[in-house]
């Protein structure tokens, strides 16, 4: 089962060893551009400068390449990243980045003289956004989806802006879209990740192949009354912004068992806010995701037509703001298949399973790259806490299997 040249059980140690060097007692501190992210970045240089032939920079928007060049400038393009959210897990993210300097090492063992396409390791910078909010920062600047107005608005916590987080290492916000030149002779993008959810858990399974990203609708959604004194006000006669609004929780689950998909009502405020009062404003967000855009579409549709309806028996009114959007980030047919050989040949059963989560694979989709994801299961289901965890046979099956995975990919490159 194990690779010739691939040893899982020195990645497993080298993802300790990074535990070791930038966790505490509340978990991983690798929030990007800080003192301990760049300590774990120059701890990876140093493991990606014993590798032979192995050339490492860093782009205009603070990603960090590793390039093992080929006989064919057309790359496979493996992509990880090492930063992660204010006391985290140990393998979010980093497991990906970990994985491809294994599959960097093997390679340049089995081809001395340069393997038949490019090999590639990215290590995305904040994939996070812990600090600003703004997440897939290094993968979208790349991908060209980056809006620079809007990061240029982007202030943390103590106002400080990210141009000027972004300048004190070295990096100016108005230039990260030029890294895009490192996707120009991209042929392919795989990424392993833990799942950081409950499915593969459920199923028993190690592994899992993962179809895409969700498309996300997220709305502020706005009921208008009329308050009142609720003790002299009958019932028949209110305007109740918060009856409408209630009724929308029920109905948001009812949409994702006729559609799929997932809804969630996150926050819910009322005016005047005292037992005293029919309210008479109340905001509620809703996000809704699905993999398949038409299926999100009538998702959207329903939620608002449910709203209206809503609000009408409550006497109020109803008013929606966007507050974000993405569409879909499908991954390829051709590499979702080599994935599913891949863990058959490692583990003998798949699932293929949606990623509700994004990832930088949705940035690679969305520039046009075939991309494939490979999901290991998550103990507890759970990530973004200093609880994550992995069996460790699973960890060495999702390396064996990610390994196998990049060398179908590259005859897949080569063939095409």
């Amino acid at each position: 089962m194990q690779s010739p040249s691939l040893d899982p059980r020195v990645t497993i140690a080298e993802l300790k060893e990074l535990r070791a060097l930038t966790q505490d007692e509340n978990g991983a501190q690798r929030v990007a551009f800080t003192p301990t992210w760049r300590t774990a970045r120059a701890w990876l240089l140093v493991k990606l400068d014993a590798i032979p032939g192995v050339a490492t920079h860093c782009d205009q928007a603070g990603n960090l390449w590793a390039t093992l060049t080929g006989k064919s400038e057309r790359a496979l393009v493996i992509g990880g990243h090492i930063d992660s959210v204010p006391n985290g897990g140990w393998l979010d993210g980093c497991l990906g980045t970990l994985a491809g300097l294994a599959i960097l090492r093997r390679i340049a063992a089995e081809f001395p003289s340069g393997p038949p396409v490019s090999v590639r390791l990215v290590d995305w910078a904040d994939e996070e956004g812990s600090r600003f909010g703004k997440s897939l920062f290094g993968s979208s600047a790349c991908s060209g989806n980056l809006d620079l107005d809007e990061a240029a608005a982007l202030k943390d916590k103590d106002g400080i802006t990210l141009a000027d987080a972004l300048r004190a290492q070295g990096i100016e916000l108005a230039n990260v879209k030029a890294c895009g030149i490192e996707l120009t002779h991209a042929a392919a993008y795989q990424e392993l990740h833990i799942e950081q959810g409950p499915v593969l858990l459920d199923l028993d399974l190690p592994l899992g192949t993962v179809l895409g990203t969700f498309g996300v609708e997220r709305y502020a959604i706005h009921f208008h009354g009329q308050a009142a004194h609720s003790g002299s006000t009958p019932m028949n006669r209110r305007k109740d912004a918060f009856l409408a609004a209630a009724r929308m929780a029920p109905e948001a689950y009812a949409i994702t068992d006729r559609e799929g998909g997932v809804c969630t009502i996150g926050s819910c405020k009322t005016r005047p806010g005292i037992v005293t009062s029919v309210v008479e404003d109340c905001e509620i967000t809703l996000d809704q995701r699905h993999l398949d855009p038409a299926a999100l579409a009538r998702m959207l549709t329903q939620a608002q037509e449910a709203s209206q309806r809503f609000a009408t028996e409550a006497g109020a009114t109803v008013s929606w703001q966007r507050l974000w959007h993405i569409a879909p980030a499908p991954f390829h047919p051709d590499l979702i298949e080599l994935c599913d050989q891949a863990i058959h040949e490692t583990s003998g059963t798949t699932h293929r399973l949606p990623s509700g989560p994004l990832h930088d694979a949705a940035e690679l989709a969305m520039a046009g790259i075939p991309t494939i994801m490979m999901f290991v299961q998550s103990l507890h289901g759970i990530s973004h806490n200093k609880i994550e965890d992995t069996k460790e046979d699973h960890l060495e099956q999702a390396l064996i299997s990610f390994d196998r995975l990049a060398s179908k990919i590259i005859n897949w490159i080569v063939n095409q």
